[in-house]
């Protein structure tokens, strides 16, 4: 049996999907634990497109992120406004 992550996209990520005509959000089978650069070069996303990954509600940077089988992940690109960097928990970043 299978456990597919729940990958959603916001802002420009969002197009992303769009163009290559994915549902958002998309069910993707991984092979287990991947990092978030792994994650990116399964799906053929350039690193610097994604600044924050949500991984079950938290935040973490793209470059730090662990993804595991069954997770909710939500991919968020560079340039989200100041105010909502706070709010979302990655003002730093």
């Amino acid at each position: 049996m299978t456990n597919p992550i729940e990958l959603h996209a916001y802002m420009g990520m969002a197009d992303f999907f769009r163009e290559r005509q994915w549902p958002n959000p998309r069910a993707l089978e991984i092979p287990g634990e991947l990092t978030g650069p792994q994650l990116l070069d399964q799906l053929g996303v350039a690193q610097d497109k994604v600044e924050v990954m949500f991984v079950n509600r938290k935040a973490y940077a793209a470059d730090i992120a662990v993804v595991h089988p069954g997770d909710r992940v939500a991919l968020v690109p560079p340039g989200v406004p100041g105010p909502h960097r706070f709010l979302l928990g990655f003002k730093n970043r």
